[in-house]
């Protein structure tokens, strides 16, 4: 078995830049690299179902912003399989045999889990006034995100450090399945995080830990320049830093956190020619003497750099709407076979393979026969 890496993401809006230095630019790194021997990026749109089941138009139409978003940054079907969730069966299948192999309370105990349902208002107490009551289908979510790598084999799996809990759940999945049905079926992924650690976790511009859309902090992929320079204008620094001349922190300051995670040497050679790098341009914000505007607007010339190229081929694809729907089609069609053929080993190995199993009808003839 070879190299594989499966990943993806849950259409609840158009993808922004956390989404992109947490794991989509990675992404795109290791399709050029070529280093593994399939490669699977998936559209979840099962996964977002489990809150927005009353609002399945909604998920419909984030569908193709995430298709665009895929293919803009980068992504090449030529090279990367991509599909859909909901088109590939065989994975509702495997969500219902490995909920057998999960307690709920192993659920309760889920950190990704539990931080996901502060965030979406949901409670497992559906009596709690004003409160929602809470989805079977998003309690168990751990368990249909397992499908999804267990089906392709994934040996690699990257993502955000907040998903670690998860890739966690899935191995101890995949151990109770091997170990139960004594086989070696399933493969224990490994998640592999961002090289930069301020890439794991891109703040929202109003210095919220996470970029979110519901929190109206983020900055799309897709967003024009004027959108783009209007959010990285009003964004989160150092609320002590009043005045020019006064000294201001770097720590937790949303623009520096953001340079750390786009701004190249070549850029201030481009752009802010007074410094050769971040940390002289860091420095001089430590010591006084350097405006918050100043900064803004390097960072405003950096992500323009770094979103133009993004802006241009998703433009492109949006003049041919019918031929990503056939990309998504077609990877669809390749991942369903993958699941396909995993499905029916796991069969196999839990016995419940009945009329591939010649030996067992014919001891069961034997049986009964007269």
């Amino acid at each position: 078995m070879g190299r594989i890496i499966l990943t993806g993401d849950r259409p609840t809006g158009k993808l922004h830049l956390g989404h992109y230095v947490g794991s989509l630019r990675n992404r795109v790194l290791l399709q050029e690299e070529g280093n593994y021997d399939k490669f699977f990026v998936f559209i979840a749109d099962v996964q977002a179902l489990t809150d927005n089941a009353d609002n399945p138009e909604k998920v419909r139409q984030n569908v193709i912003e995430v298709a665009l978003d895929y293919l803009s940054a980068g992504l090449d079907p030529n090279k990367v399989t991509i599909f859909v969730q909901s088109q590939i069966p065989q994975l509702h299948e495997m969500t219902q045999f490995f909920s057998n192999l999960v307690t709920v309370q192993r659920l309760q105990r889920n950190p990704t889990v539990k931080a996901e349902m502060a965030l979406r208002g949901f409670n497992a107490d559906a009596e709690e006034e004003n409160r929602r009551g809470l989805p079977v289908g998003f309690f168990t979510y751990p368990i249909s995100q397992a499908a999804d790598i267990c089906a392709f084999k994934a040996t690699t799996v990257p993502a955000g450090e907040d998903q670690e809990p998860m890739l966690e759940q899935c191995r101890e999945i995949v151990r109770s399945f091997n170990g139960t049905y004594k086989c070696d079926v399933l493969v224990e992924p490994e998640i592999l995080l961002p090289s930069n650690k301020v890439c794991r976790r891109l703040p929202g511009t109003d210095g919220q830990a996470k970029m979110s859309k519901s929190l109206g902090n983020c900055i799309y992929l897709s967003d024009d320049p004027a959108e783009m320079e209007k959010k990285v204008k009003g964004m989160f620094t150092d609320p002590g830093h009043l005045k020019v001349e006064d000294p201001g922190k770097v720590e937790g300051n949303c623009v520096f956190t953001y340079l750390d995670a786009f701004s190249e040497p070549e850029d201030f050679a481009k752009y802010l020619t007074d410094y050769s790098c971040l940390e002289e341009l860091k420095d001089h914000y430590r010591r006084g003497g350097l405006g918050d505007m100043k900064c803004k607007k390097f960072l405003i010339n950096v992500l323009n750099d770094r979103l133009e190229p993004i802006r241009a081929r998703r433009h492109a694809y949006e003049q041919d709407i019918p031929e990503v729907y056939n990309i998504l089609k077609k990877g669809s069609e390749v991942a369903a076979q993958v699941a396909a053929e995993t499905l029916h080993q796991m069969k196999d190995a839990m016995k419940i393979n009945y009329f591939d199993d010649a030996e067992l009808i014919a001891s069961q003839a034997a049986k009964y026969r007269k």
